[in-house]
């Protein structure tokens, strides 16, 4: 059974995914794993840089990842990276970095192929098989990815400086504190303007849906599902907005300290949360959506996917 792997460098947090072809065409994923490892600091500055230690942090994060992967002998391993290295001063020292350490080289997507292979992992969802339009929003530490598909194809995608560190650096004075509803107004008009500059068309056919991916409805889902007591396979991939307002009002009045303890939501995840939130509750206002639907089936899906389609 040939495999592949597939490494993805992001702002938040890096991941694997290990591969194969599934019966159906589809991808089988045999190994998943996130370390929340947080290269982005900084992205909210003029001319963002990576720190050594985050550096460090990603190079150790890497190689753990290259180990997980040994063990299935995938016949072609792809690191990719996207926004915190495409944007920072130093993201070229960065990859020569992790190449000496590991003996992989970096594939440092641009925006435009980030959001296609973004596309083409959502087309790998079972779940989403039978829906022919759907907007999909992924959004990541340094940048938001918006995708319209209309007949499973991609008719739009626009990759917008809009991701949840950024925001979070430039609009939340103390993320240690609680979140001020000042902050979600300004997060909320930022989007509005970004979206309008980058020509994003948020308007949905009747009958289509708006998709989520990235870490933050992914979360909502698990800390939903904690509080009832199922695993989170088996909770509802659908998200409404009212869900979303209701558990930034929870959490906006908790500091950091206290997000940290909330039962399902990854504590390196805590400070970012509620610029998260604010970022998609604003998309739904805009959009006019009711709900989001979560899909893990994202960027690695996507890289897999073509990687498995060269092999064949």
């Amino acid at each position: 059974m040939t495999s592949v792997a597939v490494i993805d460098l992001g702002s938040n947090s890096i991941k694997i995914l290990v591969a194969t072809r599934a019966s159906g065409g589809g991808v089988e994923p045999l190994h998943l794993r996130t370390i929340d490892a947080r290269i982005s600091g900084g992205l909210g500055a003029r001319n963002p840089r990576l720190g050594d230690a985050a550096m460090a942090r990603g190079i150790e994060a890497v190689s753990s990842l290259l180990a997980d992967a040994a063990r299935f002998s995938p016949r072609r391993i792809s690191v990719v990276a996207t926004s915190a290295v495409r944007d920072a001063a130093n993201g070229a020292d960065f990859r020569a970095r992790l190449r000496a350490a590991t003996g992989h080289d970096v594939r440092l997507l641009d925006g435009a192929e980030e959001a296609s292979l973004i596309g083409r992992g959502l087309t790998c969802d079972p779940a989403l098989r039978q829906q022919q339009d759907f907007n999909v929003f992924d959004l990541g530490g340094g940048s938001l990815e918006c995708l319209a598909f209309r007949r499973r194809q991609i008719e739009q995608a626009v990759s917008l400086q809009l991701g949840c560190v950024r925001l979070m650096e430039r609009f939340v004075t103390n993320p240690a504190g609680p979140f001020p509803a000042s902050a979600a107004v300004r997060i909320s008009a930022e989007v509005a303007a970004t979206v309008a500059a980058g020509g994003f068309r948020l308007s949905l056919p009747a009958g289509a849906v708006a998709v989520g991916t990235g870490g933050t409805i992914t979360n909502v889902r698990t800390i939903l599902g904690t509080r009832e007591g199922i695993p989170f396979e088996s909770t509802d991939p659908t998200i409404s907005v009212g869900q979303l307002r209701a558990l930034l009002q929870e959490i906006g009045g908790m500091t950091l300290a206290e997000r940290k303890q909330l039962p399902g939501l990854p504590p390196a995840r805590a400070d970012v949360f509620p610029t998260a939130l604010a970022t998609f509750i604003a998309l739904a206002e805009i959009g006019g959506y009711g709900a989001f639907q979560n899909s893990v089936f994202s960027l690695r899906f996507g890289v897999a996917d073509e990687m498995l389609a060269e092999n064949e």
